[in-house]
């Protein structure tokens, strides 16, 4: 900031607003300060709760650089979750945009609220723009998505340290994935989950420029590419699939040729879909597994997923082991629980039974997916351990089947869940959301059961399938297969 501060650190796209690293460097500032007059301390709270917009990335700046917890939530969740993260994390002060206001109600003691457009604006203007006197180095205390019950808070310990030198993540993510002073990454995902917070975070530290979209759209993010000669971008498998079926010609007429770098995580790749993205983008597909805890982390590029397709990678941070259900651990080729050992040390806040049912007896700690290792130490996941299909006693993972499905030139999205058997306890389901040309019907419903049956065994493939306008993801991916299940199995147990 002080040597270029007119250097471009990140831009909106919807508005087309630019934000100098000068300007970053004393909105930042004026923010810390606006926190610290509200009695905001080192080791404190706050809470962000916003869309993407310029401002986002300016306060989790400010808090960054103010030795404090800042928690930002999803603008999906009800007035309930909200009202919930935010007692749960015990904010001192909630920064919100007037949009979600709303949804945010009586606030606990001594907490208070600030809104974009009004509050907030007329306290940040009336901030110096230089460093608060007692700067220390922040972290984001983000919860999970709620997959599988209420969603819990991460907690990284703070350094103490002063801002602005390196961190883990830092570290991590710049030797993986080169993000420097010539990176030009495209953000098409929502700021408050983890991965599109932080890798846009670590860009703007180490001088390279972020490019924001408002939300995802095929057509958008490849016009970007394109326009704004992006060299780093980040996906998830639900938008490469939209991208893939936009028709060969509009995909044909996008220049992505300026890009050395194409990062996806957050949910497995069928094998089919990520062949047709190295296809189409050469050897520049780059995958990583690991969670918003960074208990471990994985990863791989393209040459080597080619040789070992449908892996997620090598460990890049701790040791990985597959666990039985005895704890011990298991040869490679054999599924189990997978577990990382002196990986990044984090807590469930509030929750130490939580924290302690992810940690097994020696000390390693697992998220509750369920992989195998091959003989050359690659990681394959299979699934969520709680997404597990018992079918008379049969153990069945249902990604293998969503990724078959996926194949299928009709199917947009698909979600695999266990539905109740009078026989079996359970039996597969599908629900499935078509492209838009598709016309629902039973002969297609067979069509989808064959394809299946073709590819798989009997008992894997679902027995019938639900079509529905769409199913319920998170914007960065992740399903809430939860949701779904629990509503099928609703709806059916009232009938």
């Amino acid at each position: 900031a002080a040597r270029e501060p007119d250097r471009l650190a990140f831009m909106m796209l919807a508005t087309g607003e630019s934000v100098s690293v000068g300007a970053l460097e004393a909105r930042a500032n004026q923010g810390a300060h606006v926190i610290r007059s509200h009695g905001v301390r080192e080791g404190d709270h706050i809470a962000v709760l916003m869309e993407n917009r310029r401002e986002f990335l300016e306060i989790c700046f400010a808090a960054d650089r103010a030795g404090i917890y800042y928690t930002t939530i999803s603008t999906h969740l009800s007035a309930d979750e909200v009202d919930y993260i935010v007692r749960d994390c015990g904010a001192q002060l909630v920064i919100v945009s007037e949009t979600y206001a709303p949804l945010v109600g009586d606030l606990p003691a001594g907490c208070q609220m600030l809104v974009l457009g009004t509050s907030w604006d007329e306290a940040a203007a009336a901030m110096p723009t230089t460093p608060v006197p007692d700067e220390r180095q922040g972290l984001d205390m983000l919860y999970s998505s709620g997959t599988t019950g209420r969603p819990k808070g991460i907690k990284w310990p703070l350094t103490g340290d002063a801002p602005g030198g390196h961190t883990m993540l830092i570290d991590l993510l710049t030797s993986l994935f080169g993000y420097d002073y010539d990176t030009r990454y495209l953000c098409p995902a929502p700021l408050y989950h983890a991965a599109p917070l932080r890798h846009p975070m670590v860009t703007i530290k180490m001088g390279g420029a972020v490019f924001i979209m408002d939300k995802f759209d095929a057509r958008g993010a490849l016009q970007a590419i394109e326009v704004e000669r992006i060299t780093h971008s980040q996906w998830v498998p639900t938008m490469f699939v939209r991208m893939l079926r936009l028709p060969d010609d509009e995909r044909a007429a996008f220049d992505v040729s300026s890009m050395t770098m194409a990062v996806h995580a957050a949910a497995p790749c069928p094998v089919d879909v990520k062949r047709q993205m190295i296809a189409w983008w050469g050897e520049i597909v780059h995958e990583y597994y690991s969670g918003t805890e960074n208990n471990g982390f994985t990863a791989l590029g393209t040459a080597e997923w080619l040789e070992h397709p449908g892996s997620v990678g090598l460990p890049k941070l701790g040791t990985l082991h597959i666990c039985g259900e005895d704890g011990e651990e298991l040869p490679a080729g054999a599924e189990g629980e997978i577990y990382f050992e002196n990986g990044h040390q984090f807590a469930y806040h509030n929750d130490p039974a939580k924290t302690a049912e992810c940690t097994n007896a020696r000390g390693w700690t697992t998220l509750g997916d369920i992989g195998r290792v091959d003989e050359d130490g690659y990681l394959y996941l299979t699934a969520r351990k709680s997404f597990l299909i018992i079918s008379g006693g049969v153990n069945i993972y249902p990604q293998e089947t969503e990724d078959v499905l996926l194949s299928h030139p009709l199917v947009l999205d698909a979600a695999v869940f266990g539905a109740p058997n009078a026989d079996f306890g359970e039996e597969v389901k599908a629900g499935v959301q078509l492209v838009p040309s598709a016309v629902v019907s039973p002969a297609l419903e067979a069509q989808l059961i064959a394809h299946c049956r073709a590819r798989l065994s009997v008992i894997k493939c679902q027995r019938s399938v639900e079509f529905r306008a769409d199913l319920p993801r998170s914007p960065t991916g992740k399903l809430y297969k939860r949701k779904l299940r629990d509503e099928y199995w609703a709806r059916n147990s009232s009938a």
